[in-house]
């Protein structure tokens, strides 16, 4: 028997590659199994308590969705218009518009999202927050048909927003959001697509790039898939609400036919925060001549800010951010809307379908600011602004704050504090306040300080549109 002699460089790319072959043959198909196995048993245990079950289209292949935009009759009409202004070969325009899709439709796994994300949603709101939920539907949300398309239509004053308002509503059904390009970080884009958010251009000007977008969120909502919207378009920079962004209900209703489509339903969401984390970022934004932050002070400022807090005990985390509410307000259905209104989008012409979607965006926005909670800081901010050259004694503070209380009550604000509990609540109101240096003490009075004017009447705003 002749023995063959084999360089150790052939060796060892033979090893490899055999050890590549058992991993793609063997252990890999193994692997999928298990794991699809796992999915499919977390899928059938969520969907038998979800009030909203996971639509078909959330477990349908990546792929294939953004293959039917692609092919879409209406994004193949935009490819066309697209190549022959910018005079360019057709299969250009539509590698653009793959491109398009790839980035938007996003690649929910059911596992990752009721495993991981809604745990660590659950997690962060409640390390930081007293969360708190209130509803004032008159139990018209449970009778909502299952198979009607929800969207949840919100104010936007954090970031936490998405967090808090999607770890509260886990038990009821997944929710898919249009995020920012802010979120498109790496690893942070995998986990936010795999939670089924999907990437939205602010402001862009593409016409390709914003019917892709339109198509997306129109076969979405047809198949059902509950989203929630952010009607102002962006954070709240001043505290007080924002008039209403029309672009997602246009891309919603200007399809839609309220004699044979399903119901859309609206659900009015209104959240608040005794502190908004970014608040000071916020409102320096108004400041169109304050010098932009640098990378290196957004990171430091970021981790000095986390370090400082995970030293803090919980007792006194919640102290320092109070509570977070969140109140859900009375259904709108489209469906309802149309035929009250005697009004079909889909017949429209484009001004007149704007009038009209502005007309129910309003509407929508008006009901939102119905059930935005009163929290203890927005009370005490804005006893304090009222005050402002007065030196008040705590008593005197928690005083004016209740008699606000009785006025806000009167007028049918969602107020969440029980009368036993005022006092100590107010009490901690102002201590967070005198805490961040918002607020000047001498001899037991306090006053607020005149350079902390914009940040008290950020939170004083938030419940301005009560007076």
């Amino acid at each position: 028997m002749e023995t063959i002699t084999l360089p150790y460089w052939i060796f060892i790319v033979l090893l490899l590659f055999a050890a590549v072959m058992v991993l793609d043959r063997i252990l890999l198909p193994g692997m999928r199994w298990y794991l699809k196995r796992r999915v499919n048993r977390v899928i059938d245990e969520i969907n038998t308590r979800l009030d909203i079950e996971i639509r078909p289209i959330q477990f349908t292949r990546r792929q294939a969705i953004i293959d039917q935009l692609v092919f879409d009759e209406k994004v193949i009409d935009a490819i066309k218009l697209y190549a022959e202004e910018h005079k360019m070969p057709l299969a250009i325009a539509q590698q653009k518009a793959h491109k398009y899709a790839a980035e938007i439709v996003p690649a929910f796994n059911a596992y990752i999202y009721f495993r991981i994300g809604y745990w660590l949603a659950r997690k962060l709101a409640r390390l930081i927050y007293r969360v708190r939920v209130g509803f004032y539907d008159k139990n018209k949300i449970s009778e909502i048909d299952s198979n009607s398309s929800v969207v949840f239509v919100m104010n936007h004053r954090s970031n936490m927003d998405y967090v808090l308002v999607s770890f509260l509503v886990a038990e009821k059904t997944t929710l898919s959001y249009a995020v920012g390009e802010w979120a498109r970080i790496w690893p942070l884009q995998m986990l936010i697509k795999a939670m089924g958010a999907f990437f939205v251009r602010r402001n862009s000007g593409n016409p390709l790039y914003r019917k892709v977008l339109e198509r997306y969120i129109n076969i979405s909502t047809r198949a059902g898939v509950c989203q929630a919207v952010f009607l102002e378009g962006g954070l709240t920079k001043d505290g007080t609400l924002r008039d209403p962004r029309l672009g997602f209900l246009d891309y919603m209703l200007r399809d839609y036919h309220p004699h044979s489509d399903k119901d859309i339903v609206f659900i009015p969401v209104g959240i608040n925060y005794d502190r908004v984390i970014e608040d000071r970022s916020l409102i320096r934004r108004l400041d169109k001549s304050a010098e932009k932050r640098s990378l290196w002070f957004v990171i430091k400022t970021t981790v000095g800010f986390i370090f400082k807090n995970a030293l803090l005990s919980r007792k006194n985390r919640w102290r320092r951010f109070g509570y977070a509410s969140v109140n859900f307000g009375e259904p709108v259905s489209a469906k309802k809307y149309c035929e009250t209104n005697h009004v079909d989008f889909s017949a429209l012409e484009t001004e007149d379908r704007f009038l009209r979607v502005e007309s129910l965006a309003r509407s929508i926005m008006d009901n939102i600011s119905q059930v935005v909670p009163v929290v203890p800081v927005s009370l005490m901010s804005e006893i304090l602004v009222l005050h402002a050259a007065e030196w008040k004694s705590e008593l005197e503070l928690k005083s004016s704050c209740a008699e606000k209380i009785g006025q806000l009550e009167r007028a049918g604000a969602p107020i969440d504090i029980s009368h036993s509990a005022l006092e100590s609540v107010l009490g901690s109101a102002l201590d967070a306040l005198v805490g961040r240096g918002l607020v000047e003490e001498k001899d037991n009075l306090f006053r607020m300080k005149v350079s902390e004017t914009d940040i008290l009447n950020y939170y004083a705003n938030s419940i301005v549109h009560w007076q």
